[in-house]
């Protein structure tokens, strides 16, 4: 099929979801989706024999969905979200974001690494080696500002606490990035001496580059909206900063190689706040944010259908079940203690209501990043396909957990939190 075929399959589908969940299932957009394509896939593979359903079956899986995420919809997603969120409230939270958005995703690496590896090696008798295990915890630390993002919008949470969980699922997904780039580059570099000072000039290339490489595209972007008043045109320019910028970051021949999930957040904050104020007047303003809101809700869609979809891409077993089960909690745990100790470290630069430990914890879902990098790893660990298919599937019902069971009482937890408060 080519890919106008599969693009049409794929947004017809969804179309339909969305309206189905519209109309009978009435969930948050995103939730309801994703509950749908994994009934979906699930009735496909019980009907798995029949013609429309093998068509279908061929379409999914002719789908690369790091590819299309990771080096597609990912540039857009983080853009659009980055656009709306007010820089002045993210700088009122920034002591708080920063801890949660790197020490913090270290921090969950390492612990969620070493559990498992116990976990995994002595309850289950999977035999993987700690390092696997530390590249689990760096794609599922994070949390994935699309699916939070999402779930905010429903919830009555206070400015400054929804300003923190935004800001930090926005730049911990970039670090997240990183730090698991960083662990498959360790890996892959079998045979050779990998220093800790290359993995320190590793991980600030990426970091900070991709920080700067985001403050140079912002700017550039922002002069060249100011030279013009034309909202068309002044779309088209900040999709030619979104494509090509990130490209430009790692997908080109000859790329720059720093975080292009970075380099877009920072981009976005700049052309939503200081190119919002002093490059466009009120008509470019209300068409651009609008056209960008409209991408934002569409490549959602997109994405939570495929996370669903994935359900037919994964091998499961009992061992890989049960470890998921065991591994939720202590996933939500570990969490939990990483956000606690922030605040109590942060002490009285801590300007959060009582309980947003609880309510930062719980709407910290993970989403189609985690299930993009795990995917990734196919093609790295081709000589270790059950260790590719623990991650994958551990990842997959993590993932899923997170975002149908979190992400559909977040609203309600948030709420009983504020009531009590």
């Amino acid at each position: 099929m080519s890919i106008f075929e599969i693009s049409s399959i794929l947004v017809s589908i969804s179309a339909a979801l969305m309206f189905i969940n519209f109309k009978f299932v009435r969930m948050p957009m995103t939730i309801g989706v994703m509950m749908l394509s994994l009934i979906f896939s699930m009735l496909m593979i019980l009907f798995g024999s029949t013609t429309p359903v093998l068509i279908l079956s061929g379409v999914i899986e002719g789908i690369d969905f790091n590819e299309t995420l990771m080096h597609g919809m990912l540039s857009f997603l983080l853009f659009a979200g980055a656009l709306h969120v007010d820089i002045s409230d993210l700088l009122e939270q920034k002591s708080i974001i920063l801890i949660l958005a790197t020490l913090g995703v270290v921090f969950s690496t390492f612990l969620i690494g070493t559990i498992s590896y116990y976990l995994f090696n002595n309850l289950f008798s999977i035999s993987i080696n700690y390092i696997y295990c530390l590249l689990f915890g760096a794609l599922i630390s994070p949390t994935d500002p699309i699916a939070v993002l999402g779930i905010l919008k429903e919830t009555n949470s206070p400015k400054s606490l929804k300003t923190t969980i935004a800001g930090e699922s926005l730049f911990n997904d970039g670090v997240g990035v990183v730090v698991f780039s960083v662990i498959l580059s360790i890996i892959l570099s079998t045979g050779t001496q990998f220093h800790v000072s290359e993995i320190f000039i590793l991980f600030a290339e990426e970091l900070i580059g991709g920080i700067i490489y985001g403050l140079i595209l912002g700017y550039v972007f922002y002069r060249l909206l100011k030279s013009v008043d034309s909202y068309p045109l002044e779309i088209m320019l900040t999709l030619a900063l979104v494509m090509g910028g990130y490209s430009l970051s790692y997908n080109l021949p000859y790329h720059i190689h720093v975080s292009g999930p970075l380099a877009m957040v920072i981009s976005g904050l700049f052309i939503g706040n200081h190119g919002k104020m002093f490059a466009m007047s009120e008509t470019t303003h209300n068409q651009l944010f609008s056209f960008w809101e409209l991408i934002d809700e569409f490549l959602n869609a997109l994405l939570f259908v495929l996370i669903g979809f994935q359900l037919l891409n994964i091998t499961f077993n009992s061992n890989f079940i049960y470890s998921s089960i065991l591994l939720v909690p202590i996933i939500l745990l570990i969490r939990f203690l990483g956000v606690k100790i922030t605040l109590m470290l942060l002490g009285s630069k801590n300007n959060l209501i009582k309980g947003s430990s609880y309510i930062i914890t719980w709407c910290g879902l993970r989403g189609g990043i985690s299930v993009a990098l795990a995917l990734s790893l196919d093609s790295s660990l081709k000589n270790n396909p059950e260790i590719y298919h623990l991650i994958l599937s551990v990842t997959f019902i993590v993932v899923s957990f997170s975002i149908l069971v979190q992400g559909l009482t977040s609203k309600k937890a948030v709420d009983s939190l504020l009531e009590t408060d």
